[in-house]
């Protein structure tokens, strides 16, 4: 449990990267973790504030291209969420803010644009844009039920050493490679919307698990998992 018994969530740039519902993921984490009886304090951090390095879960979502250059700069220049994950905090970066983590990106016009290297990755145009539903079996380390979501973006992701991939896809495109996202530590990248955490309830617990030091007690995912079915059921049905 974090020092001061409560739990401090970030939400970085909201002003930048949050363009296909991607805070929803801050809301999941708030009420999966109220509900079993943690206190938690949200900080949404704007691109002209510095990024706090106290935080026990970052997270960071999906945005237009001009947007994640300013937002990779921003970052580079701060180095705030470094020294946080440094520290042993938790991310969940998606899409826009997912490439934003490796060493470079596609630029506007697929140039290469500096990324802030905190995952082993790097990112470049594709030949299309995916757009979609996915579904990828996630890696068995992690022990976690099928993920379930949404992508678009233009985006093909190399994984190098340094990171694994979190799942193997089944539907979608993903990082372009079979895969889809990556790990490293306690850091998750992911080109998943919808928001991710609402189709991925489990997600959201490793998240907070990591984050508390500890197994959480289990909540009734009763609504959560008719989601999951719906949205698994009709997607592999295809």
């Amino acid at each position: 449990m974090p020092s001061d018994s409560s739990l401090r969530l970030v939400w970085i740039y909201p002003d930048l990267l949050s363009t296909y519902g991607d805070q929803g993921n801050v809301l999941v984490l708030e009420q999966r973790a109220r509900r079993r009886g943690i206190e938690v304090e949200t900080v949404h951090v704007r691109s002209s504030d510095p990024v706090p390095e106290t935080g026990d879960v970052y997270l960071i979502g999906g945005g237009e291209d001009r947007p994640q250059i300013l937002a990779a700069q921003r970052l580079r220049k701060d180095g705030g969420l470094h020294r946080a994950i440094a520290r042993g905090a938790s991310m969940l970066a998606v899409c826009a803010g997912y490439q934003i983590m490796g060493s470079t990106f596609g630029g506007e016009e697929g140039q290469p644009v500096d990324g802030i290297g905190l995952l082993d990755i790097s990112s470049t145009r594709g030949p299309a844009r995916a757009v979609g539903e996915l579904v990828a079996e996630v890696d068995s380390e992690l022990n976690l039920p099928t993920l379930s979501g949404f992508e678009n973006h233009m985006g093909v992701t190399h994984l190098g050493p340094g990171v694994k991939p979190l799942s193997r896809t089944l539907v979608g495109t993903g990082n372009g490679d079979g895969f889809e996202g990556c790990y490293a530590g306690h850091v998750v990248g992911t080109y998943l919307h919808g928001p991710a955490l609402a189709r991925n309830p489990a997600l959201a617990d490793l998240l907070l698990e990591w984050a508390v030091g500890s197994t959480l007690a289990p909540i009734d995912d009763s609504w959560y998992d008719r989601l999951r079915k719906e949205r698994l059921d009709t997607v592999l049905a295809r």
